[in-house]
């Protein structure tokens, strides 16, 4: 099922309402012994598309809830920096996370065993050394692989039922899934089940290695900070750098900007002259110099290396940084290390540093280097995943702002040609009501191509006012005379309080027309005939005022909050019959926010609704909302 074709919780709520009358008629029908086999099967098959709609809210209800679960735990792990703090706190969010019965957490030693560091089950209690019992070769498969795992019964999984582990235990849901941290596997985290099958699918491995990503950086800093030599202050005071460059990058989602800090950093905490960050362009199968930091030498001033240069060449076969040291006996001597920057497993480009120096960049600064590279990574891609987000944006209201002006055409040519059946010959009065009929359509479509096109213009960020004095009586005048036979042919009755001392506003004088026309539109088309539409104008301070107040139907606050979101429309039966696009108020925001007003909204249901506007009197006024 489609993004677009998912049913609202209104939708559902309906869906099942009809559901229960079904199963109500289908009853009563049994009862009396009268069925119609072809529409009993109509009637069921209708009640499987119900419940196939709830079936599939359910599940998107489950996977939001344990990704909120997911951000919530996210947000405990890392608030202790005590290694042994942190691995129950990481094994208890995973048992929340995944319903396990018992979780295990397993890190590699000096010799590349893993060794059970916490071991824990559903009620947060430590389980034993003897209650130790997980599938080794599972947790084997996991390190060697680096794969996450997942069985919804090991006993006739034909990958693990012949193990002894597997037998011996009688273990049935499994769940594995490795930990890493600065591209290295740490260990592996495991929880299983042994008397539940089917407790795991794909999905909650997903969410369980998601979470192993973020704990295996929880875990890594803890064990960092539990070293007791020299090498602990230094990685502490790295960390703190590495969590406020984090903020730093994260603060936009500007790739530039990004890819900037990177490189001022990289060469601020390594003490190097120059630093160049390139990224692969597939097409050209090369590396594209994108941004500087100093003056590019020699390695970076071309716009492009290509991947058989020795050492770009290098890093991306071997995924790996690559220092590259100036020949003996040149001087000054100069050293260059490249350090890959990591995707997905992907090389997606690389970061230079130059120094002047012999041996300028040790292990702990390449260290250093690769976890700025890997953290600009991510920001990299966020700015360009938002870059294709804008451009898709752009691309879509030009697309709509196309759509609009090619429909003026045809448009036009209906409206002209309805004209012309009345002169080619008498017609007759059904023949007048059917020309009258595309006549008002034709009506009814050019507002919606007008809203469209403002839409379009709107969020592209091309829609502009011609600011000037606007005479408020004259536009509510000219927005009165275009609604007026409307509001006559419902029964209703305008009242008009204006001010005798009315200033004139700072304003478009077509866009204050345009919304005060969609307000009194509103106003009549919600409104049960008969009803009463009151302007009240008014001057407060340096703004004036216009209420447009009716007796319709009304508003909950629930629908109040949803008013100004594209193509919504209350869900009361008398509104929708009334025609409209859902775009109206939408767009009267958005004017009056360009012309430096306001809109507020108060309504009853049941009684009527009041929409104030404020426009200043002056250029760059500022008003506050009318009470």
């Amino acid at each position: 099922m489609s993004e677009l074709s998912k049913p609202t919780a209104q939708d559902l709520d309906m869906a099942l309402a009809n559901a229960r009358q079904t199963i109500t008629l289908l009853r009563s029908q049994a009862q009396a012994n009268f069925v119609d086999p072809v529409y009993f099967d109509e009637r069921l098959a209708a009640l499987e598309k119900v419940f196939e709609q709830v079936t599939a809210s359910h599940r998107d209800s489950v996977q939001q809830r344990s990704v909120g679960v997911l951000y919530e735990v996210s947000r405990v792990i890392g608030s202790s920096l005590e290694l042994q703090i942190v691995l129950d706190q990481v094994m208890d969010a995973i048992i929340q996370l995944t319903g396990a019965e018992r979780g295990f957490l397993m890190l590699l030693d000096d010799d590349g065993k893993l060794v059970v560091r916490v071991a824990r089950n559903f009620d947060q209690e430590t389980l034993e050394g003897g209650e130790f019992a997980v599938s080794r070769t599972i947790t084997r498969q996991v390190v060697n692989s680096g794969e996450p795992v997942v069985t919804t019964n090991a006993q006739t999984d034909p990958r693990y039922s012949g193990q002894a582990s597997i037998i011996a235990h009688a273990l049935r849901s499994i769940m594995a899934t490795p930990l890493r941290a600065r591209g290295h596997i740490i260990g592996v985290v495991y929880v299983d089940n042994r008397i539940r099958t089917g407790l795991f699918s794909e999905k909650d491995l997903e969410v369980l290695d998601a979470f192993a990503a973020q704990a295996a950086v929880a875990i890594d800093n803890a064990r960092l900070y539990s070293a007791k030599d020299q090498a602990l202050a230094d990685r502490v005071e790295e960390l703190t750098m590495l969590q406020w460059i984090d903020r730093q990058l994260n603060e936009t989602l500007d790739m530039t900007h990004a890819m900037q800090i990177t490189l001022e950093w990289s060469s601020r905490l390594c003490e190097a002259e120059s630093a160049s960050l390139g990224l692969y362009d597939k097409e050209a199968d090369a590396l594209r110099w994108v941004a500087h930091f100093g003056e590019p030498d020699e390695f970076s001033a071309s716009a492009e290396v290509a991947l058989t240069h020795p050492l770009i060449g290098q890093v991306f076969e071997t995924k790996e940084a690559a220092l590259q040291f100036s020949p003996p006996g040149v001087e000054p001597p100069r050293t260059i290390l490249c350090v890959p920057i990591h995707l997905e497993n992907n090389v997606i480009g690389v970061l230079t540093l130059a120094a002047p120096r012999a041996n300028a960049f040790d292990e702990d600064a390449q260290a250093l280097v690769s976890r700025l590279a890997d953290r600009a990574a991510i920001a990299i891609e966020n700015g360009r995943l938002y870059d294709a987000v804008q451009a898709a944006n752009k691309a879509k209201s030009e697309f709509v702002s196309l759509v609009a002006h090619e429909l003026k055409v045809p448009m036009t040519s209906i409206s002209g040609y309805a004209d012309l059946l009345g002169m080619a010959g008498s017609l007759t009065g059904q023949q007048q009501g059917f020309v009258g009929t595309i006549k008002s359509n034709v009506k009814r479509m050019a507002v919606l191509v007008s809203d469209l096109n403002d839409i379009s213009r709107i969020e592209s960020g091309q829609l502009y006012i011609e600011p000037e004095p606007v005479n408020v009586r004259a536009a509510i005048a000219e927005a009165k005379d275009g609604v007026m036979q409307q509001i006559t042919d419902r029964g209703h009755s305008l009242v008009e309080n204006i001010s005798d001392t009315l200033p004139a506003v700072w304003a478009d004088h077509s866009r204050v027309v345009q919304v005060l026309v969609n307000l009194l539109s509103n106003a009549y088309k919600y409104t049960p005939d008969g009803g009463t539409i009151t302007v009240d104008v008014k001057p407060v301070d340096q703004c004036v005022c216009i209420s447009v107040t009716d007796t319709g139907v009304g508003m909950t606050p629930e629908q109040i909050a949803q008013l100004g979101t594209k193509f919504w429309r209350a869900d009361n039966e008398h509104v929708i019959g009334q025609p409209g696009t859902g775009l109206g108020l939408a767009i009267t925001r958005n004017l009056l926010t360009l012309m430096g007003g306001d809109l507020g909204v108060q309504s009853t249901p049941g009684t009527g609704s009041t929409f104030t506007l404020t426009l200043p009197v002056r250029d760059g006024g500022d008003c506050d909302p009318c009470s």
